[in-house]
């Protein structure tokens, strides 16, 4: 009997098992995991199960009885520590093997760990989410380092439960390398309305539980901290098997690595992008979701390609944001609507060519804005800030 393996327990081997049994795989399915929870979706942690708008059961991917359903044997709390490529094998923690004819590499990210502060708070297991949301609700300061969106989502969910927050950047402005200076203003604009501490340009030294201190010799005391400073894709598996490695697994447009029986998908994925014509690796939610039916197509032997662009959102306060496409090397930006008011849709452009876009509290304009992108041809930019013309009609 044929088995495939799936190292990895988030959404996107789940749905890399589900994606298998969808187009037909009638062979075993072995998903390893080293967390002792079934598959659950990670974007809630930092949003609605961390604001207390969701409740615990609605993270997970599947019911726990859909496993057994559909003949994948799922196996918690024991990681995939080594691959012998030779054997076509998978070792387990527990001192296991499992054979594999084909295998999902989806291990996804672990939070990047500031040295000396393994006391603070780290946001990325529905664990951590837990502790967080106890913290928030017994305290009345927090201290934030990196206004990303982790750091930002849970900034959000304490103001709005009436914590003090006090925001440390090492850059000018929030999210500054994700969105750019002309759109990552309004984050700053939200959150000091807010009454949000925000400290930009600031370099940390050390980090306990329950104090900060900074470069410039300043202390800052609080009921927490909470640390989020980016993630690192987990790579050490493949690594360790010999396979192309690079800010990342390399992969083509397939999810291939460079072993031709194994594939990778998720956060870990650097992949070739057919559109933007350049590899690029996303941490976020979309990828995830999507990628696993093209890896299982090609796992079936099949020819998919993944093309998606970029995608996520986020929630902070009564901002609602998505966010699609790629900015690298955009030259101006183009605002459509009211910014003050939080109601708009930011283009990215370079050359006068659509890159990106954001829309912010405006909902159904996603495809429209795909489709520009998808395009490649240039717009007058006068014509795409005036919202009485058409997104469809550029």
């Amino acid at each position: 009997m044929t088995t495939f393996v799936i190292a990895g327990g988030g959404l996107a081997g789940a749905k890399g098992a589900e994606a298998l049994r969808d187009q037909g795989f009638d062979g075993d399915i072995v998903l390893v995991a080293d967390e002792s929870h079934r598959p659950y979706e990670r974007p809630p942690l930092s949003k609605d199960f961390l604001a207390g708008k969701a409740e615990r059961d609605s993270v997970f991917v599947h019911d726990e009885n859909w496993y057994a359903e559909h003949n994948v044997d799922l196996r918690l709390g024991v990681a995939a520590t080594a691959i012998d490529r030779a054997a076509h094998q998978v070792r387990l923690a527990d001192g296991s093997s499992v054979e594999y004819s084909k295998l999902l590499l989806a291990t996804g990210s672990s939070p990047r760990r500031f040295p000396g502060a393994e006391d603070a708070l780290y946001l990325r297991r529905i664990g951590d989410s837990e502790r967080i949301k106890s913290v928030i609700a017994s305290s009345s300061r927090l201290i934030v380092i990196g206004a990303g969106w982790i750091g930002l989502e849970a900034t959000a969910a304490a103001r709005n439960a009436g914590v003090e927050v006090t925001v440390l950047e090492s850059a000018e402005l929030p999210l500054l390398a994700a969105i750019g200076p002309e759109v990552a203003q309004v984050y700053a604009d939200l959150h000091r309305a807010h009454d949000v501490d925000l400290r930009f340009g600031v370099e940390v030294d050390q980090v306990n539980f329950k104090s900060v201190g900074l470069v410039d010799g300043t202390v800052l005391d609080a009921d927490a901290v909470l640390i989020g400073i980016g993630a690192s894709p987990n790579v050490d598996l493949a690594k360790k098997a010999g396979l192309d490695v690079d800010n990342g697994v390399l992969v083509d447009a397939g999810l291939r690595t460079s072993d031709p029986d194994i594939f990778a998908a998720g956060d870990i994925a650097n992949a070739t992008h057919p559109l933007l014509g350049r590899r690029i690796r996303v941490e976020h939610w979309a990828n995830a979701l999507n990628q696993p039916a093209v890896a299982a197509t090609n796992m079936l032997d099949g020819d998919a390609t993944y093309d998606e662009l970029p995608y996520f959102y986020t929630d902070q306060y009564d901002l609602g944001m998505e966010y699609i496409g790629d900015i690298t090397g955009y030259d101006r930006v183009v605002f459509r609507g009211d910014v003050p008011g939080r109601e708009f849709i930011a283009f990215w452009l370079k050359d006068n060519r659509v890159l990106a876009g954001m829309n912010v509290n405006i909902w159904d304009v996603v495809d429209p804005i795909k489709q520009l992108i998808r395009s490649g041809k240039q717009i007058d930019p006068d014509r795409l800030a005036n919202p009485e013309v058409s997104l469809e009609d550029h």
